[in-house]
């Protein structure tokens, strides 16, 4: 939907920020000068007035002018700044659907990267939580329909999924850590990836940038050993870690082991590219107790894989699946994207069989997000291409997709445990992992949840420190640009001993 003139009754960003993450969710955008548009204005204004939040919503076109308004009150027991932006994203939720009759979308008004940590503050807060430590499923489950107005099924799923969850928070204390570590490096680049990762340079700068993050590892394993942490996780991610030569990821791992590793839960390796990984990265991995590899195909479809750039085959996708799954009692985790350029209902239930024909214990299910800094964006935003040039399956062709895939994987006993949402993400769905019952990656858990210390290591790694004192995530963040991380390491290495002090000194 396309609208000439947006004005609105507040200067405050946060409030432009959620009333556009409302009006993004219904594809409602500023038209250019020269495009027809479906409304000349759409004028919004919120008025806060004690314990309620009134919209209004006016909009004009060839129709004439009309006027809509929604009323909610703000519950007391929540912080009111974030229950009245909560409020005034719900008010313009129901105008959109009940006056304007905008289909809804799956998550209703929940915006967040990690909607999952809402569920887990009710428990917290004992809501639907009896005398006797039962938890209410349906209780929880209004809640989100009626806060969120997120649909029937959703509400399910995040229900499920948090309580799936909780024997995994509950196995960690104030001294058990994770630890990730950042490798910036790829092979190639594809279509639709905005993480800072690098295209693998000459030995010589990777032996530069290696000695500056044996300097990252030491320094935090310093931390590890000042204050007593037990590290649960260990996860090397990127990027492809796999993509480093022999040598330097044989010197990784003896590294990450040899500072960290002391009868660790769970040590994880990024495989993602499988034109990576052969017979000596394979007995790397084995002799330096990793136990869980991610190998990820994002389709079976070689003309799709053709298409975003990934450089590997379908063939060679299964033959480093087999070698890890004969190599060792490793956990394998595969990804899967759906919304791929090109790609259709058919082509996204053809790759689902053909990963579930190898038994993986994970699959990710990910919604292609259309990414600030990926290929894609910055062509699609350009003045040669258009988003009809990439034959992007629609919202109801990618919901569709999800909504199959997870009867087929729940019908082979794989169990959603993992969840999370991105900004402009296909069918305002979610990336959603599944796995064989026991088989749950303890480390993505963790990290999606913030409860728990994770020290951040490499270019793009962040720490995060649950500060229960101040009931707030004390961070530190490494810079993404590897330039700017190697020229100024000694920077991000105070930052992150600072925010580990402000808890724990």
């Amino acid at each position: 939907m396309k609208i000439k003139n947006f004005k609105l009754n507040s200067d405050a960003q946060v409030i432009h920020k959620v009333t556009w993450e409302v009006l993004r969710a219904f594809h409602i955008e500023l038209a250019d000068s020269d495009d027809a548009a479906d409304f000349d204005a759409f004028q919004i204004s919120n008025d806060v007035t004690g314990k309620k939040v009134l919209t209004r919503l006016t909009v004009k076109n060839s129709g004439g002018v009309q006027t809509f308004q929604k009323a909610d009150v703000i519950n007391r027991e929540e912080r009111r700044g974030a229950e009245i932006n909560r409020i005034i994203k719900k008010n313009l939720y129901t105008i959109l659907t009940r006056d304007l009759k905008l289909r809804g979308v799956p998550y209703g008004i929940m915006h967040g990267v990690r909607p999952v940590k809402i569920v887990h503050r009710w428990l917290k807060d004992k809501f639907a939580v009896t005398n006797h430590g039962v938890i209410d499923r349906d209780k929880i489950a209004r809640r989100l329909r009626a806060d969120y107005l997120t649909n029937y099924e959703k509400s399910l799923l995040l229900t499920e999924v948090a309580l799936r969850q909780i024997p995994i928070l509950n196995s960690s204390d104030d001294k058990t850590v994770s630890v990730y570590i950042g490798i910036p490096f790829c092979v190639t680049r594809c279509l639709y990836c905005s993480f800072p990762s690098n295209v693998l340079p000459a030995a010589d700068k990777v032996a530069a940038f290696m000695e500056i993050l044996t300097r990252d590892i030491d320094a935090a394993a310093a931390e590890v050993e000042r204050y007593g942490f037990n590290v649960q996780n260990i996860y090397i991610g990127g990027g492809t870690p796999s993509s480093l030569p022999i040598k330097f990821f044989r010197e990784l791992l003896e590294k990450v082991t040899q500072k960290f590793y002391r009868d660790t839960k769970e040590f994880t390796v990024e495989c993602g590219r499988p034109d990576t990984v052969d017979d000596d990265k394979i007995a790397a991995m084995k002799d330096f107790h990793v136990n869980r590899v991610c190998l990820n195909p994002q389709t079976m479809q070689q003309k799709t894989l053709d298409r975003i750039g990934r450089r590997h085959s379908v063939e060679q996708f299964l033959t480093a699946f087999e070698k890890l799954r004969q190599a060792a009692d490793w956990k394998i985790n595969t990804d899967l994207i759906l919304g791929l350029p090109g790609e259709n209902f058919d082509d996204a239930q053809d790759s689902l069989q053909k990963v579930l024909a190898l038994n993986p214990d994970d699959i990710t299910l990910h919604a292609l997000a259309l990414k600030r800094g990926s290929k894609l964006q910055t062509q699609i935003a350009d003045e040669v291409h258009s988003l009809a040039d990439f034959n992007l399956p629609s919202d109801e062709e990618v919901i569709k997709m999800s909504d199959a895939a997870e009867k087929i994987l729940r019908g082979k006993n794989y169990l959603p445990y993992y969840l999370y949402r991105q900004g402009y993400i296909s069918g305002q769905i979610e990336n959603i992992a599944y796995c064989k019952r026991g088989a749950e990656c303890i480390y993505n858990v963790q990290i999606m949840n913030e409860q728990q210390v994770i020290l951040g290591i490499g270019p793009a790694a962040s720490t995060k420190v649950p500060d229960k004192k101040e009931s707030r995530l004390q961070t530190s963040y490494n810079a993404k640009d590897l330039t700017t991380y190697l020229r100024d390491i000694d920077k991000y290495i105070s930052n992150r001993s600072k925010v580990l002090a402000q808890v724990y000194s």
